[in-house]
């Protein structure tokens, strides 16, 4: 037991528990915040009224986010969403000094080499945004509808370990609540377990 929890630790593994509470809630408005994407683009949530909004916590060093962007399921996840007009948002709320923080020119490298295609990036060291939300963990997904209420938020899949091979047989709660707001249906589940490494704020 002791090494299981030992390795747990050493990878950052974090799966929420029922006692920790996230700051925002499914059903109430979405926090609103302002930033500057990683290319100089002004982004804020009041000004995305009217779309779909995905906010994504990344951290390119955990192994649970290398588990959608090795063999490029996440990528293709954005591309299916952007096309659709969702405006996907990825943030990295690493801390100076911590593991996972880049900077502006390091993110849009990333972003290059792995052929990801989010609206905007944004980076979050001092981790305004991701307290704001309650990000707990890499990746930790949120959806906003049009009018900017949350309607889902928590872990990208319902198989929680860093194993690609997983990703075919998890269910995908993000594809899950975009298609239900495509089709004008609630989103079921709207909140679940986020699961991955912990946000290094």
């Amino acid at each position: 037991m002791r090494s299981i929890v030992s390795f747990l630790c050493s990878i950052g593994l974090l799966i929420g528990a029922a006692s920790a509470q996230a700051a925002v809630a499914v059903g109430a408005p979405a926090p609103d915040f302002s930033a500057t994407s990683t290319q100089g683009a002004a982004v804020s949530l009041s000004g995305l009224k009217g779309k779909i909004v995905v906010l994504e916590w990344t951290n390119h060093q955990c192994p649970f986010v290398r588990k959608y962007y090795n063999k490029g399921h996440m990528q293709q996840l954005q591309k299916t969403a952007t096309a659709d007009g969702v405006v996907w948002i990825s943030i990295n709320s690493s801390a100076a000094g911590k593991e996972g923080h880049v900077d502006a020119a390091r993110a849009n490298a990333l972003t290059t080499e792995r052929a990801a295609a989010p609206t905007h990036v944004v980076l979050d060291e001092k981790g305004e945004i991701g307290r704001l939300y309650g990000a707990k963990t890499t990746p930790h997904m949120f959806v906003i509808n049009p009018e900017g209420a949350l309607v889902y938020m928590g872990a990208i899949d319902s198989k929680p370990t860093p194993n690609t091979d997983d990703i075919a047989s998890a269910t995908n709660y993000v594809t899950a609540a975009l298609a239900a707001l495509k089709a004008g249906r609630a989103v079921e589940p709207a909140a679940t377990q986020p699961y991955g490494c912990s946000v290094k704020y």
